[in-house]
């Protein structure tokens, strides 16, 4: 069974990428790459036949650069296309319900990062959650969702870059991401060896995420990235957290992730992020069976 984005080896470009993604935002993206070439993924409400000859799918909101998912002038002219319907990354909640709602409590002050035009505050809402602050730093995602869900008196719209949340320490009890950080490594080709600019950039909603949740509180990450990807970004004692994971799917694999604030990482956990801050070993040159070139084993087989 592989997980929704899965590389063969460190170095490799094999990578399989996982169906159904769509939607949220930096939020997220709908290009996802393998290796050095572009996929372009997009939810089946999204999805458009490619043109004959066509370099490229004919999708507006799909930009020509994995980079420009970190580009708000983007997400505004996507939010102007395809409006506040709504489109899921990695299945709607019905997909990890029974995994989310072991994590969350009754009156739960919940925080979703990167809310994009995902339904998942809504339905939260429906379950009985009703004290949700959802941000994206989009203003258009977030009016047309304001508008959306009027109806529902508990649910708050704001926008705000998870990068500097304005709410005080502790504010909340549940800090839930489905998708956003994926959109911040999307441009890297590289999972193994994520650069500095984009550690650097986690770091900071991550350090965000910790400061606003209270103690005990629990900050819950969605996303396709593996154990041996994502827990690294994690697994760093400055957070104040434990680290544990879940999956879900059938035929890919997603990755729930809860980190409880005030626990402490066990020990791999704390050896695995420690490895974040090594230097990358240089890429080593492919090893082949055959002694040479000119070696002939097609005539040494016996038919």
């Amino acid at each position: 069974m592989f997980s929704a984005l899965h590389q063969t080896r460190p170095g490799s470009s094999t990578w399989f990428v996982g169906k159904h993604v769509a939607g949220g935002r930096f939020g997220f993206s709908d290009k996802l790459r393998i290796g050095h070439a572009p996929l372009s993924v997009a939810p089946p409400s999204y999805r458009h036949r490619r043109a004959p000859g066509s370099g490229s799918m004919d999708l507006p909101w799909l930009p020509d650069s994995n980079v420009r998912y970190r580009d708000r002038c983007f997400w505004d002219s996507r939010y102007r296309e395809v409006g506040a319907a709504p489109a899921e990354w990695f299945g709607g909640l019905s997909c990890f319900r029974e995994q989310l709602e072991a994590e969350l409590r009754p009156g739960d002050r919940i925080l979703v990062l990167g809310c994009g035009n995902s339904a998942l505050s809504s339905d939260l809402f429906q379950l009985g959650y009703t004290d949700v602050t959802s941000i994206d730093y989009s203003p258009v995602c977030i009016a047309g969702m304001r508008a959306r869900y009027a109806q529902c008196q508990g649910l708050q719209w704001v926008v705000m870059d998870a990068r500097d949340l304005a709410f005080a320490d502790g504010t909340f009890d549940v800090v839930l991401e489905k998708g956003t950080l994926d959109s911040m490594v999307v441009a890297e080709t590289d999972p193994w060896n994520v650069s500095p600019e984009t550690t650097a950039l986690l770091d900071q909603v991550l350090k965000e995420v910790s400061r606003v949740l209270r103690p005990g509180g629990r900050f819950i990450s969605i996303t396709f990235a593996q154990p041996h990807f994502r827990k690294r970004h994690y697994a760093q004692p400055t957070y104040g957290w434990s680290l544990r994971h879940s999956t879900y799917g059938t035929d890919f694999h997603y990755f729930l992730y809860v980190m409880g604030k005030g626990q402490e990482l066990s020990p791999a956990d704390l050896a695995l992020g420690r490895r974040l801050h090594e230097l990358p070993c240089p890429a080593c040159p492919p090893s082949f069976l055959q002694a040479s070139d000119s070696e002939d084993y097609l005539s040494a087989i016996e038919l």
